[in-house]
C-alpha cells in the first residue's frame, strides 16, 4: 500500500471541490443565520458531502447503471440548480425564495435545507468530484484500501467543516458592503460555473 495514492486522491478532491473558493459562497448563503445556525449548517453540509462521496465510492457505478443515468445528465441537472441559486445571489436575495423572516424565527429546518441542496450538492459534491470518486473506487479492491479511502473522504469533510466554521468571523470583517459585493461576485461566478457545467454536459452528449 502506498499512502501517496490516498494523498493524491485527497488533493484531487480539494482541486475538484475547491472548498476554499466555496467558503465565501457558504458565508453569503448563511449570512443571515446566527453563529449556532451557521455551525449547524456547516456540519450538515460537510456530513452530507462525506455521505455523498462515500456512497459514490462504494456504490457509484451500480447506482448509475441501475437507473441508466449518465454523468453528463447529472451535469446538466446540477448546472441548472447552480444557475438558479446564482441568480438569487446576484439579486442579493439568497434564501428569500425559501423562507421569510417570520418563518426563520419559528422553524429553521427548512432554512437549513440549503446545507444539502445546493451547498453539499451540486456546489461541492458535483459531477466532477462524484465521477472522480467513482473512478477511484473502481481501482480499490482490498479491505485495507477501502478503509484508507474512506478515511481520506472523512478527513476531507472535516477539513471543509473547519473552513466553514470560521468563515463568518473572517469574512464579517469586510462589513455589510463588502459582504454584499462578495455575494454578487460569487453569484456571478456561480452562474458562470452553472452554465459551464450545463454546456459541458451538452457537448459530451453531442448536442453541439
Amino acid at each position: 500500500m502506498e499512502l501517496s495514492i490516498y494523498l493524491q486522491f485527497f488533493m484531487g478532491l480539494i482541486a475538484l471541490v475547491n472548498p476554499i473558493g466555496v467558503t465565501p459562497i457558504f458565508y453569503s448563503m448563511t449570512a443571515e443565520q446566527t453563529r449556532e445556525q451557521q455551525n449547524r449548517t456547516a456540519a450538515i453540509t460537510c456530513f452530507s458531502i462525506v455521505v455523498i462521496l462515500l456512497v459514490s465510492f462504494f456504490f457509484g457505478n451500480f447506482i448509475l447503471d441501475t437507473f441508466n443515468i449518465s454523468i453528463d445528465s447529472f451535469r446538466i441537472a446540477g448546472g441548472g440548480v447552480v444557475a438558479m441559486i446564482a441568480l438569487t445571489m446576484i439579486n442579493g436575495k439568497i434564501g428569500e425564495h425559501k423562507i421569510n423572516k417570520e418563518e426563520k424565527n419559528e422553524n429553521f429546518d427548512d432554512y437549513n435545507n440549503i446545507a444539502v441542496v445546493p451547498l453539499a450538492m451540486p456546489i461541492m459534491a458535483g459531477p466532477g468530484s462524484i465521477s472522480a470518486t467513482i473512478v477511484f473506487g473502481s481501482t480499490q479492491h482490498t479491505l485495507t484500501s477501502y478503509l484508507y479511502s474512506s478515511l481520506t473522504i472523512v478527513l476531507f469533510g472535516l477539513g471543509c467543516y473547519i473552513l466553514f466554521r470560521y468563515s463568518k468571523p473572517v469574512i464579517k470583517k469586510l462589513g455589510k458592503t463588502g459582504s454584499n459585493v462578495i455575494t454578487r461576485i460569487m453569484g456571478l461566478l456561480l452562474m458562470s460555473l452553472g452554465v459551464e457545467i450545463i454546456t459541458t454536459g451538452l457537448r459530451n452528449m453531442g448536442v453541439f
